[in-house]
């Protein structure tokens, strides 16, 4: 069950959160407002509502995760988020990264291929106050070439190779930004799509993520 109330104590506990991950070098004080602004708490069960603004990972089924805060603080961060941006999320999982990028003011296209995700997140009242976040039920590999294409794309899953599809769903300067690696260890890349039609590869710290799957599931 989830707790769908906002107390002082929980304003506190994020306070902390965030000073904790400036602390560990986030700078974008936009990202971190953000982080500021959603309550973490609201997407895990009411039973860990105090170790919801811990900077850790938890299960949310599906032998899925919500992210560290401090990583979903760094993807961010590397996407140099713009006002009105339209950004297609690869693996929506709770949605907390998803709305960090909405309070950013972007427009979140998410794709995730768990339905059982995917329809609870429908179910999840919280996300309705986020006019500009579309969700879908897909592979995430194959992007959503309707709504091409986007100024930024984020992968939130170990990708073991860059999707070709999604670098096409790209606009010139607009970039990628993805965990890469089959391994247990990733290395962050930012590919960004230059005027020529190359691409511009830089490499950042190491994560670890649940690995970013070929299909859907029902």
């Amino acid at each position: 069950m989830r707790n769908i109330e906002d107390r002082p104590v929980h304003k506190g506990l994020r306070n902390k959160l965030v000073n904790l991950i400036r602390e560990k070098g986030i700078t974008d004080e936009n990202v971190l407002q953000a982080l500021m602004n959603v309550p973490r708490h609201y997407f895990l069960d009411s039973a860990f509502e105090q170790q919801a603004y811990e900077d850790r990972a938890f299960p949310i089924g599906e032998d899925q995760t919500i992210s560290h805060p401090y990583t979903v603080a760094y993807q961010s961060q590397l996407l140099q988020i713009k006002p009105f941006d339209k950004v297609l999320e690869v693996g929506t999982g709770s949605a907390y990264q998803a709305t960090v990028l909405c309070e950013l003011q972007a427009k979140v296209f998410s794709i995730e291929r768990q339905k059982k995700l995917f329809d609870a997140n429908k179910e999840f009242h919280f996300l309705k106050k986020y006019h500009t976040l579309r969700m879908f039920y897909g592979d995430g590999f194959e992007g959503l070439p309707t709504f091409a294409p986007f100024d930024k794309v984020l992968i939130t899953a170990a990708a073991p190779f860059v999707p070709e599809k999604l670098l096409a769903q790209l606009k010139v300067g607009g970039c990628m930004v993805l965990p890469l690696n089959e391994g247990e260890i990733q290395r962050m890349h930012r590919i960004t799509k230059l005027a020529d039609g190359s691409f511009e590869e830089e490499k950042f710290d190491e994560f670890s993520f649940v690995p970013m799957l070929l299909g859907k599931r029902r």
